[in-house]
């Protein structure tokens, strides 16, 4: 067990630390560095899918008055890296649509942004590949899924399981392609400094030191020359959590213009090719189970893409892999190497898309069963966890769905499809479950000073929006003994200690750990009365209980849908979500991580896809006018909750995380709503009105 904190400050719903100077627009940004003297980089994007730069004309864009210089591959400097999405400039290949081909640096955006429309670039353009479909002959088996889990896993017989089994659900469901569109776009303003030989960014990104080594790595610099800062992202939703190309690009620009800060945001328009984007899934999910619902088998066979030029495997089925009891199981990835970007993290990787089309089986089963699909799940809830043997830390999934349950007035709902009505409209209400893994990185170190008497915590960590700010300074203050009010963060800049990436819901948990650390080695030498400039510090402990423990969060999602008897119109007017994860740091901070999860969710069902033109190899949808998300006007009750659960094994503050889970089983409980309102059954989203019609 960890030696954990007793809660004062801890437990408290205070407002964000940060939120008065992001509502008032005082708060700096990475494109609004006050640095002066800046100038502007432009970029210049592929037109084709796949070929070869045969030609490049900059003389048009370099004779607009403004422009300080145009770079091409032929002239752009040699970087050190093999990572093909980094490497920017470095050949004329075009790997997919929306590639760097130039940059252009101006004295106004305005003239930069001219000057890269004015390069003129001609194609040796080649055949193209950007269909992803199940069927392709080239699939293959990556090495591991990200970060490093096995590709595929297998115990038992599932085939024969399936042919004994009184029931059987073997289905295919399928995920759309989404970006992350974070409101602040993906920004960097860098600057050269060419007499010390030194390099900083104010960059937009998850993790200041992941920045920080990825671009030393690429310009072959020693990481001390490089300064990264970011005290406020704009969300991220992990496509800032690894650096893009426009980072580089940025870095290139600053060394070419040196002692001229270069400031570069994408478009909306270039974060659809150059920043990730969660990559569509094709899962075909067999279940087999008797007649009073027990499963005998659980398999999924995931098939998605990645790029021709880099790898990038979503780990979607390992949620299968311990979720339910079964003696027979089976997970398998199989990946298409296509002429598109590279896809990355987005919100919940892996867990969001992969616990779809398990749980839209599982209500699929139950249909079958003649069973209530809270009770299918608890019957099948494991006593280990299936995949490691391990027990569980905590697992409190039954309650979630129990209480959910309670709270939804779910006892009353007739279970069979097409039977309320609510004027033109068919009323229906679906469940699922949640699930999202404990993380905690290895590495981050924390420092706490007494200083003009009060406490300084410094940790190179990065809020994203979610209240990092002040839920570090919760956990500092009761690792300290102290006042909350009396403890000030320096977060978001490498001049600070270590510290991971904001990433996995593995923030709090790590940071937290080092903060806890730090403090209790500073009150061990200091005592409760500190002198003036006192200062220790700590890093993150491995925890051994990892070892011996499976550690998740889990939750129960309910939706309750309408959709209109003529036209198919559907909307979600109401939302529950129960979750058990761990001891809440704020709940004020944590609601909100949940609801805007939810929402992530609700959107993924009805609105969100990237629609890929195959005969260009882009996506035509690529802006906000186009790429549909979820407002507040799409569900008038939402509400998120937590039960009080205790793990002494997690860490010193008994969280869990809660940045990711609530977007995971979303979309499987809207699906579910939708056949129980209507008896047709969407396997593929969005759920769209087309695909209600044409049931």
């Amino acid at each position: 067990m960890t030696d954990q904190l007793t809660p004062v400050a801890i437990g408290r719903p205070l407002e964000r630390r940060d939120g008065h100077a992001k509502v008032t627009g005082t708060a700096p940004y990475a494109y609004e560095a006050d640095v002066p003297d800046a100038v502007y980089c432009a970029l210049t994007q592929a037109t084709v899918a796949r070929g070869r730069v045969e030609s490049v004309d900059t003389i048009e864009a370099e004779r607009v008055d403004g422009v300080l210089t145009v770079r091409t591959y032929r002239d752009a400097e040699p970087l050190a890296t093999q990572d093909a999405e980094l490497a920017a400039l470095q050949d004329p290949e075009i790997g997919f649509r929306g590639q760097v081909v130039a940059f252009v640096v101006g004295e106004t955006a305005e003239i930069a942004r001219q000057a890269a429309d004015l390069v003129g670039v001609q194609y040796a353009e080649a055949p193209h590949d950007v269909v992803l479909t199940a069927d392709r002959a080239d699939l293959y088996t990556p090495e591991k899924i990200n970060p490093a889990y096995e590709s595929d896993t297998a115990t038992g017989d599932v085939a024969a399981a399936m042919a004994a089994a009184d029931a059987t659900v073997d289905q295919t469901y399928t995920t759309a392609m989404n970006h992350n569109n974070p409101l602040e776009p993906h920004a960097t303003t860098a600057l050269w400094d060419r007499e010390r030989e030194h390099l900083t960014l104010w960059d937009s990104t998850q993790g200041v030191y992941s920045t920080r080594d990825a671009v030393a790595e690429v310009f072959g610099l020693d990481a001390d020359r490089i300064r990264v800062v970011c005290p406020y992202v704009g969300g991220g939703f992990g496509s800032k959590g690894r650096p893009h190309v426009h980072v580089v690009l940025a870095a290139m620009a600053a060394r070419a213009t040196p002692g001229r800060p270069v400031k570069l945001a994408l478009t909306s328009q270039q974060m659809f090719s150059l920043a990730g984007y969660r990559t569509p899934t094709i899962q075909r999910m067999r279940l087999a189970a008797d007649r009073s619902g027990r499963l005998s088998a659980i398999a999924i066979d995931v098939v998605e893409q990645t790029s021709r030029i880099k790898e990038f495997a979503e780990q979607t089925g390992t949620p299968t892999r311990m979720m339910y009891a079964a003696p027979n199981r089976r997970t398998a990835h199989r990946l298409a190497k296509l002429d598109v970007p590279v896809p990355s993290w987005m919100r919940a990787p892996g867990v969001c898309p992969g616990m779809f089309g398990p749980e839209v089986a599982m209500d699929e089963l139950a249909v079958a069963l003649d069973l209530d699909p809270v009770e299918l799940r608890v019957r099948n809830e494991p006593a280990v966890d299936p995949e490691t043997g391990h027990p569980f830390s905590t697992r409190n999934l039954v309650a979630c769905l129990r209480e959910g349950a309670r709270r939804f007035g779910w006892a009353g709902r007739d279970p069979r499809p097409r039977q309320e009505e609510r004027g033109d409209w068919l009323v229906g209400s679906g469940v699922a479950a949640s699930v999202y893994p404990v993380h905690q990185q290895p590495f981050s170190t924390a420092v706490v000073r007494f200083a003009r008497g009060g406490y300084e915590v410094e940790i190179g960590a990065v809020d994203l929006g979610t209240g990092t700010w002040t839920a570090l300074a919760q956990i500092a203050a009761d690792a300290l003994g102290v006042d909350v009010e009396t403890v000030t963060m320096h977060i978001g800049d490498t001049d600070y200690p270590v510290a991971s990436v904001a990433g996995g819901s593995s923030g709090i948990s790590t940071w937290g750990s080092a903060i806890v650390t730090a403090a209790r080695a500073f009150r061990d030498k200091f005592g409760a009365a500190p002198p003036e400039g006192a200062e220790a510090d700590g890093s993150v402990e491995k925890n051994l209980a990892a070892n011996r423990f499976a550690m998740y969060a889990f939750g129960a999602q309910f939706a309750e849908v309408h959709v209109h008897r003529d036209t198919g119109e559907l909307r979600a007017p109401r939302l529950l979500g129960v979750f058990a994860a761990g001891r809440i740091i704020n709940p004020r901070t944590a609601r909100s991580q949940l609801v805007g999860g939810m929402t992530m969710g609700l959107s993924m069902a009805l609105h969100e896809q990237s629609v890929l033109d195959p005969r260009f190899g882009h996506v035509v949808n690529h802006d906000l006018a186009g790429y549909h998300i979820a407002s507040c006007a799409d569900v008038v009750d939402l509400e998120a909750s937590w039960l009080d659960e205790h793990d002494p094994y997690v860490n010193a503050m008994g969280s869990k995380g809660v940045g990711e889970i609530g977007i995971v089983g979303t979309a499987a409980a809207v699906a579910n709503a939708v056949h129980h309102a209507t008896g047709i059954r969407v396997r593929d989203l969005p759920i769209t009105l087309d695909k209600i019609l044409a049931g």
